[in-house]
């Protein structure tokens, strides 16, 4: 019975059975409308006598009701979505079936219709043409569902939220929702369109499986949040979420724009935003400069400083392909008048640093440009010495050359008692920073107003960035696992991109030269935590000595050449408040040489002749806080004078 439906309703379906899709309609309404006025005359006590009653009686009704159905629109709705037709609408379409059988009464005497026979009429038609709708429109899903999967659903929050969800799955039939889960005891034990409301202890008790947790609470704040994601990922179940009240409220995004819960925001914390109006004074209408545009950090600040109207935003890198990428993000934001300039090239170029700054008159530079993977610089020692380094002494030497307002270095917790090349260079390169800023405001006899203002940002790692584990984590996941992690009691600092680069902006409006601006990262997350959670988003299970049938293994490598367990932002025990709660400042930072410039020159000498006993041996003199690895023991041996 059900394929021959299933045959006739795709018959029904295609262009060429539409007027007969509208006969079958029009012929069952008939006849609904011919057995209400049957059952009006028996409930009145009448019965049909002959063929000539009933034509008299109907005939009226068959006219009237084709002309009101047709004109109003009985039949333009979509037969799949008919039960939620309005019943009002049908009960006022047969009312004016009524009104115009009465009129037409007034000139016919024969019918016996009378008020209280056409109101009986009224209310059946009524409720059985309504029935009939939601049982095509139910045998239509059923039909177009017979060969799909619908995923097992449950619904958090039962609110309002949740409640639109579910009627829009229902209405889509794209899941198939088991209950709804809310912390609100009042709520559990009742029910939302008929779905039951559960306590989260239901989770542990199903024995069925559960393909997704739809999380249906916008208002949820950042902490809020992560309670929930950690409570729910004990049961390792995929968890999506609905749309911000934010991107509700803009209209950019609807309730059924389902996404997946991203790691970032079970870690990340509320975000205490900067000071608007500080930054704008500090960029609006201002030229500005980012070298290292095209990477994670320099990319998420073009961003952030297009939200201020920069007059021009200059974007230099090495990548054509990321320099492009980014220049084309930016130049597709709408309603803004900032002249985005793309310079491809090298940092450390002096020639075109200098005529760059010259030519579009910077005055900001934010210098992001860095070898920042660990690995990679261990084994190609001069290559990140000379990007690191030698750029760094560039940016600072033509910003005081060119009178620029201000010069911000990006640098890394890595810098703090590096155990590595990349943390040693970084190290370097905020030893640079401080060392113009100490002699420009010997030059300006003031040690509160500097010519240029030369300050640093020192931060962990940022989540998303190009060196985070989050995608590699992500693709290993993907292809099955294992999950590589270089040791079990590894943490860091982690940081969303947003957040950095609107706290970098924030230390800049602040800065007045000379400081180690050190953003709060909050707590070290494990990094076999992290791994472990990210398992459980995915809706898998960790497999080790105590769970053997999981589906992801984590397996630990080793540290890494140069690599430590923890990282750190402070170089001494405390840090001085700012006018932020997340920026501090390092106290008693300064640069470790008297004479660093002919440290750098001799540093940039043996670099361009490729010497690298040379340069290692001089970076150990500059940096000496290096704690290096094994590998350079016999370069840095104990009668080395650093000195």
């Amino acid at each position: 019975m059900k394929n021959i439906i299933s045959r006739i309703y795709r018959k029904i379906e295609k262009a060429e059975f539409f007027y007969f899709r509208k006969l079958i309609l029009i012929t069952s309404d008939q006849i609904i409308l011919f057995f209400s006025l049957f059952l009006s005359f028996l409930i009145n006590g009448i019965f049909f006598k002959n063929i000539t009653f009933i034509i008299v009686n109907f005939l009226p009704i068959f006219f009237n009701s084709l002309i009101i159905f047709i004109f109003t629109g009985q039949y333009r709705v979509i037969t799949k979505y008919a039960y939620s037709v309005n019943i009002y609408k049908i009960a006022a379409r047969n009312l004016a079936i009524i009104f115009l059988t009465i009129v037409f009464n007034n000139f016919s005497k024969s019918s016996e219709l009378n008020i209280q026979i056409l109101f009986s009429f009224c209310f059946i038609s009524t409720g059985l043409i309504s029935l009939l709708r939601s049982i095509f429109s139910w045998l239509i899903s059923l039909i177009q569902n017979e060969n799909k999967f619908l995923e097992n659903v449950i619904i958090y929050g039962a609110g309002a939220a949740g409640a639109q969800l579910a009627s829009t799955i229902k209405l889509e039939k794209n899941f198939n929702i088991i209950c709804f889960i809310d912390d609100n005891k009042n709520l559990q034990g009742r029910s939302l369109y008929s779905i039951p409301i559960k306590s989260l202890d239901y989770l542990s008790n199903i024995n069925f499986k559960i393909d997704r947790i739809l999380i249906a609470i916008p208002s949820l704040n950042t902490e809020k949040k992560k309670s929930v994601l950690q409570r729910l990922s004990r049961y390792s179940i995929p968890v999506s979420q609905i749309p911000t009240l934010k991107e509700l409220i803009s209209g950019k995004l609807k309730i059924t724009n389902l996404r997946p819960i991203s790691i970032e925001e079970l870690l990340c914390r509320n975000i205490v935003l900067p000071n608007l109006k500080l930054i704008s004074n500090g960029i609006n209408n201002k030229n500005i400069c980012i070298t290292g545009a095209g990477g994670s950090i320099g990319a998420e600040l073009c961003i952030q400083i297009m939200r201020f109207n920069p007059s021009k935003l200059v974007l230099i890198d090495n990548s054509e392909n990321n320099l492009y990428q980014i220049g084309t993000k930016l130049k597709n934001q709408v309603n803004s008048n900032t002249s985005i300039i793309l310079k491809l090239g090298n940092s450390g170029d002096k020639k075109l640093v200098r005529s760059i700054f010259k030519e579009f008159n910077i005055n900001i530079v934010f210098h992001a440009a860095a070898y920042k993977h660990v690995p990679m610089v261990e084994e190609n020692p001069l290559q990140g010495i000379a990007n690191n380094v030698i750029s760094t002494l560039v940016i600072c030497e033509e910003s005081l050359f060119n009178n620029l307002d201000q010069m911000i270095l990006i640098s890394t917790d890595k810098a703090v008692r590096p155990t590595n090349v990349m943390g040693a260079s970084k190290r370097l390169a905020e030893q640079i920073v401080l060392d113009f800023s100490q002699k420009n405001k010997i030059l300006n006899k003031s040690a509160s107003n500097e010519k240029t203002k030369f300050s640093l940002v020192r931060f962990g790692n940022v989540l998303g960035s190009s060196g985070s584990v989050i995608p590699l984590f992500e693709k290993q996941i993907k292809e099955g696992g294992p999950i590589t992690i270089t040791h079990k009691d590894i943490n860091r600092f982690f940081m969303t991109l947003q957040e950095a680069a609107q706290l970098v902006l924030h230390a800049s409006g602040i800065a007045k030269g000379g400081e180690v601006f050190l953003l709060d990262m909050g707590k070290p997350v494990s990094i076999k935590y992290l791994a472990e959670q990210m398992i459980k988003l995915s809706g898998l299970t960790l497999k080790d000595d105590k769970n053997p049938n999981g589906d992801i293994e984590i397996i630990y490598m080793g540290l890494r050449p140069g690599e430590k367990l923890y990282e750190e932002l402070l170089v001494d025990s405390s840090a001085e408040k700012t006018a932020h709660p997340l920026i501090f400042k390092g106290i008693n930072e300064q640069c470790n040489s008297n004479n660093l410039s002919g440290e750098i020159s001799y540093l940039k000498e043996k670099i361009d002749s490729f010497n690298s006993e040379e340069v290692l041996k001089t970076l150990y003199k500059l940096v000496p806080e290096w704690n290096y690895d094994i590998k350079f023991k016999k370069l840095f041996n104990k009668n080395y004078d650093k000195n």
